[in-house]
């Protein structure tokens, strides 16, 4: 090793003291690499491409990289000390900041999501069976890729050549019919669990951000209501705490994306009650103002049943005290199952950087809030997602992917043109050196810029995208009715 090591010791999460091993920092980097289809996954010219001409082999890499977590560690002059080593927790800190500053995000992400699924097993939050790994859901995008190549785009130039053909309808159609069938199936199993007089009387709608919960609650809640259910809608936004209480950070943002944002305590109280038969004060959250400006009383009547659309929906705190049998867990994804350009390199597109598309869009039309800060934003949702969303997704009772490849075609256009909603390059140049930011921006562009969009004229209509389509409720033009949620 080039690098000196220093480090003597190591505190386990028991407190015992082990000896240092600098080469099971260097497995686990090994492992994290491999385990998304290679450290290529993450060659960025002009960003890391001279480590990549320099350490060829991903074990010479990731040596590479173990070193620099050792330089992070060495840096602490409490490490130094035998008696006062890094803990376990502090050297995983170590290794995403070493990740994350040569640009290795992919990698850096698979580590964190294994890394928290691993805490939430040793809570036992979440059994063996329902570890999801480095939270890719390998299983699935292949899924979507498999039946994206049966209709000819399972890679972008393959959907390309159908947009300049005008044959994109009959995949939107199709696609659409996967989603409307998968939503059929959830509402199956809620009803299955009624009938059989288990006491059914929470459903979670959840899934990171983009993911299309809002359409998707509603679409839900009109299914069942058919079949005779009634439901309580909770809006869980109205649990935030107040903005004096988020602090800033170097650019003036505040991470709204962490569970701990709600007041998770009162939530998990006035769901208990609520569940036992009893009236809440709910909060009531006056988002111009910043602060909660008064309460509602609710009550979750005999013959209701609470339907929640929530971000954080399977994190366990919010439920702790509940049965488990009491609920219900619908979680969404946004697999396109798509290649990128034609597929020979076999990178997939991200399924993040497509909800990363569609939150710019949502933010700028409704929340006042410039694509740039979004992309600035978006490592607070990551981090929230790789703690508490994508290490639990195993707890699922059903998944729907309400992604599709026709989807980049759709997006496509309000990124391009005189109403561009793609920052440009000098927008970002005030934030040099912000890695995350940089990474995210290059890569949307240049998967915007292989993509052949429809135009907007076309998606003006419902001829092409019906209304009631997920995608509405981040590009406009949604028919979907959305209840207050008292």
């Amino acid at each position: 090793m080039s690098v000196e090591n220093r480090i003597v010791k190591v505190q386990k999460r028991n407190r015992a003291l082990v000896r240092f091993d600098a080469g099971r920092i260097c497995g686990a980097i090994l492992r994290a690499g491999r385990s998304i289809g290679g450290f290529d996954q993450d060659l960025l010219p002009g960003t890391n491409d001279r480590l990549f001409q320099a350490w060829p082999q991903e074990e010479q890499l990731a040596g590479f990289l173990a070193e620099m977590v050792i330089v992070v560690l060495n840096s602490d002059p409490h490490h130094l000390s035998a008696n006062f080593p890094p803990t376990i927790e502090r050297i995983q800190d170590a290794v995403l900041h070493a990740l994350r500053s040569y640009g290795f995000q992919q990698k850096a992400d698979a580590y964190c999501c294994y890394r928290w699924g691993r805490h939430w097993l040793r809570e036992g939050a979440i059994q063996q069976s329902q570890f999801v790994g480095n939270g890719l859901a390998t299983e699935r995008t292949q899924q979507a890729l498999a039946w994206n190549h049966k209709v000819g785009c399972d890679s972008v130039a393959g959907l390309n050549e159908l947009v300049r053909a005008s044959k994109l309808r009959p995949v939107i159609e199709a696609s659409l019919a996967q989603y409307h069938d998968s939503l059929g199936q959830a509402a199956e199993k809620i009803l299955q669990r009624i009938h059989s007089r288990e006491p059914l009387r929470m459903i979670w709608v959840t899934g990171p951000s983009s993911s299309g919960k809002t359409t998707t609650t509603v679409k839900l809640m009109q299914l069942l209501e058919r079949q005779g259910m009634r439901f309580l809608m909770l809006n869980l936004d109205d649990y935030f705490w107040s903005l004096v209480e988020h602090p800033t950070d170097w650019i003036n943002d505040r991470n709204f994306e962490a569970p701990e944002a709600l007041d998770i305590q009162l939530l998990n109280e006035h769901l208990r009650l609520l569940l036992e038969g009893k009236s809440v004060e709910k909060p009531v959250f006056d988002f111009k103002q910043g602060r909660r400006a008064g309460s509602r009383t609710i009550r979750l009547e005999a013959n209701e049943v609470l339907l929640l659309d929530c971000l954080h929906g399977l994190y366990p705190p919010l439920v702790e005290g509940i049965d488990s049998r009491a609920q219900f867990r619908l979680y969404l994804e946004a697999q396109t199952g798509v290649l990128e350009n034609d597929g020979s390199t076999s990178r997939m597109t991200l399924s993040a950087d497509v909800r990363l598309l569609r939150r710019m869009l949502r933010d700028a039309r409704h929340r006042n809030h410039s694509p740039l800060r979004t992309i600035l934003h978006w490592h607070y949702v990551r981090a929230g997602e790789l703690f508490s969303i994508l290490p639990l997704s195993g707890l699922a009772d059903h998944v729907i992917n309400t992604g599709s490849a026709f989807e980049l075609a759709a997006l496509k256009p309000f990124f391009t043109g005189d109403q561009s909603q793609l920052p440009g390059l000098e927008e970002l140049g005030g934030y040099r050196g912000f890695m995350d930011a940089e990474i995210r921006y290059d890569r949307i562009r240049r998967l915007l810029g292989s993509v052949e969009g429809v135009s907007r004229e076309q998606l003006q209509g419902t001829q092409l995208l019906p209304g009631d389509a997920v995608l509405r409720e981040f590009i406009g033009g949604s028919t979907v009715k959305v209840p207050h949620n008292d």
